[in-house]
């Protein structure tokens, strides 16, 4: 399963994107009124898995880039799961942000005006050579 957020609709009210597809690959949506079904739970658990999962796949993907021994196979493998990983945890952050009630204009304008804030100055980022 691979996840692009292109392909997905936009998420539309009161649906949750479950984090899982049909057999056909297509994305799949409950129709969630906050009750906290039994499919919700299932969708919860699932997403807490990949989440747990994707957290293992970065620590075995740092030790393969680690490893200066390590060949192609190896680095083809760690980047396939990690890649794997990583759409599952885009499919379950699109889902949660999907799900956060929408705040009022103001509140939009205030914390877009406090990350800006809080942005450290251009060039100030040290980045690691890879």
């Amino acid at each position: 399963m691979s996840y692009d957020r292109d392909a997905v609709p936009a998420p539309v009210p009161g649906l949750r994107l479950l984090p899982w597809e049909s057999e056909g690959g297509k994305p799949c949506f409950l129709s969630a009124d906050g009750a906290g079904g039994v499919l919700s739970r299932l969708a919860d658990e699932v997403e807490a898995e990949q989440l747990c999962d994707g957290a293992e796949v970065l620590k075995g993907a740092v030790a393969v880039l680690d490893d200066g021994k390590a060949g192609e196979h190896a680095l083809r493998l760690a980047l396939r799961a990690t890649t794997q990983s990583f759409g599952d945890v885009l499919r379950v952050a699109d889902s949660r942000g999907a799900r956060l009630p929408e705040a009022a204009d103001s509140d939009h304008e205030a914390d877009e005006k406090e990350l800006r804030a809080d942005q450290p100055a251009a060039g100030s980022v040290p980045w690691r050579d890879y």
